[in-house]
């Protein structure tokens, strides 16, 4: 789901200050800042990192060159390569969220536009940067107004997984009402819808990626739909049944999971909701971090405030060995903050809107073994560029 829209309303703003632990100690770095020309402007999504401390991501947005994004990569010391342009869209598609690396080096990711029907595609980036279109969505596709932004899902035999929130709006029963589906695309191209969400109850609009157990079970989250209409966390068996883990009730326990889910090993499920909770955001309750068990028993494990731990966190998290999570929140300029297991939650670091970025949006963290850090914002960076907004950075930020 783009932020974009949703996050200028949110950067006009006025917030109140509360008394959070503060993490400057770690140092923050810009690795790269977008300038809007042919390296392309405004990353939505997430960075994958390579074995050799490469990082690899998109940019949605058209810059002066009138581009609708790029495929990159940076090198640890922030080398820029650029490695595909869509260049107007058209038949290789339009805006890139995430990507997707499987073990040989290809890439892979969707874009939310262009494509043969202009509704998306599911497109593959080899090592030698050849470019392939696996998968055109088209109009008879249930959700076709819109590619899917969230990030693939890859597993070992090359398959790939997907959620998408398109449909007709009316989620009523029957194959052309759908609010929602979770497909599979595999090696060859072949695409199979695994779900499609037609019954509000069970939850509607699955916006972000999937998580897949070892029993090939995959797991998700709508961000509206089940008994209360705030959002759900599913399940999907290998046959496509779908069940309800858990329903969002509205503003205590969250509302709203715009991003995925992360697993621990013992089975139990981590997200954030972008509204619900305490606090007041744009008028709304500022969002939670939530943690379903395998039992479906939801905890909540931090209320944003609206404070100085910001809040509306819409990107997934990430954990490292110790239990630790890591996020981003997208409240005025935004910030990044980590969780420990015993819900103490401390602020790494503050956009101030400026040189170092504003708005990490939906783009989730990367942690790498290390301990680092590595992530995107949307605007921010060279403020000269992009109606002087900034066209979004990278960034690295380590402990």
């Amino acid at each position: 789901m783009s932020l974009a829209k949703f996050t200028q309303a949110v950067l006009l703003a006025l917030v109140g200050l509360a008394a959070i632990p503060s993490g400057w100690a770690q140092t923050y770095t810009v690795l790269y800042s977008f300038t809007g020309g042919t390296d392309g402007a405004l990353p939505e999504g997430s960075v994958v990192l390579d074995s050799h401390g490469n990082l690899y991501g998109t940019t949605t947005g058209a810059g002066q060159d009138g581009l609708e994004g790029s495929v990159f990569k940076l090198s640890p010391k922030g080398k820029f390569t650029l490695l595909y342009s869509f260049g107007t869209g058209g038949a290789v598609g339009a805006e890139p969220y995430n990507l997707v690396r499987d073990p040989a080096g290809n890439l892979y990711g969707t874009t939310v536009g262009g494509g043969s029907s202009n509704a998306g595609t599911v497109f593959k980036l080899d090592t030698e940067k050849n470019f392939r279109v696996l998968y055109n969505f088209t109009s008879e596709f249930p959700g076709a107004n819109y590619g899917p932004s969230g990030p693939l899902l890859l597993d070992s035999a090359g398959n790939l997984y997907g959620a998408w929130g398109g449909g007709s709006g009316k989620c009523q029963a029957g194959p052309d009402n759908t609010c929602g589906v979770v497909f599979k695309l595999d090696p060859s191209g072949n695409e199979t819808v695994l779900h499609a969400f037609s019954r509000p109850k069970y939850g509607d609009y699955p916006e972000e990626g999937l998580v897949l157990d070892a029993a090939g079970n995959l797991y998700g989250t709508t961000t509206g739909g089940g008994h209360g209409g705030a959002g759900t966390v599913f399940k999907l068996d290998a046959a496509g049944e779908e069940t309800v883990l858990y329903t969002f009730k509205g503003k205590p326990d969250g509302s709203e999971p715009w991003a995925g889910l992360i697993q621990d090993s013992a089975g139990n499920l981590y997200g954030t909701t972008i509204f619900g909770g305490q606090g007041s955001c744009q008028e709304r309750p500022c969002g939670v971090v939530f943690k379903v068990d395998t039992n479906g028993n939801e905890t909540v494990l931090y209320r944003f405030t609206g404070g100085a731990d910001g809040g509306l966190p819409a990107a997934r998290l990430a954990m490292d060995a110790t239990g630790n999570l890591y996020g981003t929140t997208t409240y005025l300029f935004g910030n990044v903050f980590k969780l420990d297991p015993a819900g103490n939650l401390t602020v790494i670091h503050t956009f101030i809107g400026g040189t170092d970025g504003k708005n990490p949006g939906g783009a989730g963290l990367t942690l790498d073994s290390a301990g680092n850090l590595y992530g995107t914002t949307l605007t921010g960076g060279n403020l000269n560029d992009c109606e002087g907004s900034g066209c979004g950075v990278v960034f690295k930020i380590t402990p």
